[in-house]
């Protein structure tokens, strides 16, 4: 017997009882305080339900290590006014714009360009190094995988930010004959791809920071959650699965694996931050 029949609940009656948890789950934890956490790193990343609707979601990591699913909003494509309004939320739930902090991307132009706009020009962002690697070995002969994985792996285990630039661009000259596009690809967002570097951060803190892995993991337990949804009726269905999904990943976080070595993040950040005053476009003016 089914649990809608054992309760004597019809299956329409059980949808939305499911409905109204959600969409009431959904509406409180998109007004949490965020003030409360002592947030160093933020990650940002979409994720496509279907074709024609798309979520951008928020992970956050504090002091502790500590890791918090921040929120989510909808929208078409990725572009800056839909990041924009991810962070636009935030700020209004608390998250201080003036402290510097580590974004976390994919490399996508709209969510740097949202990024820089709300927080400062100068702000500290790191390009997902897994997602650099991967787009430029795909676009490569697979004779030329191995070598260029070695290289870029060699680059990015290094201490020193300019060595590191210097393999990568000889890199890029090597693939200049052969493969072009994919040589401009690659030095593009270069600055970005360091940016851990640059921080001077440790080995194993520059390994945890370097990529968007953490809301990767989470939009795994999205798609799990979501697997048995035939067809998306609307944007707002869309957000109460989501939310649930990323809740329910939550539950399984687990402390950043480099949490000890967080106070020297922190520190580096605090050194950005008072070279490099914030310079940040108030979005509200500039909407006017």
């Amino acid at each position: 017997m089914s649990a809608a029949a054992g309760s004597g609940l019809s299956k329409s009656a059980v949808s939305r009882r499911f409905k109204a948890l959600t969409e009431a789950r959904l509406a409180e934890w998109m007004a949490t305080d965020l003030s409360q956490h002592d947030l160093l790193v933020i990650q940002i990343d979409g994720l496509h339900l279907d074709d024609s609707l798309l979520m951008i979601g928020a992970v956050g990591v504090d002091a502790e290590g500590n890791k918090h699913p921040l929120g989510v909003v909808e929208g078409a494509t990725e572009n800056a006014t839909t990041v924009q309004a991810l962070l636009d939320n935030l700020i209004e739930r608390g998250l201080d714009p003036a402290v510097c902090r580590l974004f976390i991307v994919d490399g996508a132009k709209a969510l740097t360009k949202a990024i820089r706009r709300t927080f400062g020009a100068d702000i500290p962002i790191q390009r997902c190094q897994v997602h650099k690697a991967r787009n430029v070995t795909e676009r490569l002969d697979r004779k030329h995988h191995a070598a260029v994985r070695r290289a870029l792996r060699q680059a990015w285990e290094m201490a020193d930010a300019e060595k590191a630039e210097r393999l990568v661009r000889n890199l890029a000259r090597r693939l200049e004959v052969e493969a072009p596009g994919v040589s401009k690809s690659l030095l593009e967002g270069l600055d970005e791809i360091l940016t851990v570097t640059r921080l001077g951060l440790p080995p194993e803190l520059r390994r945890s920071l370097a990529s968007t892995n953490i809301i990767e993991s989470m939009n795994s337990v999205i798609r799990q959650v979501c697997r048995n949804v035939k067809r998306w009726r609307n944007a707002k269905m869309g957000l109460r699965w989501t939310a649930a999904g990323m809740l329910e990943a939550a539950k399984g976080f687990r402390r950043l694996k480099a949490h000890k070595q967080l106070p020297i993040l922190k520190a580096a950040l605090e050194k950005h931050r008072q070279k490099d005053p914030m310079t940040a476009v108030d979005p509200i003016a500039e909407a006017a």
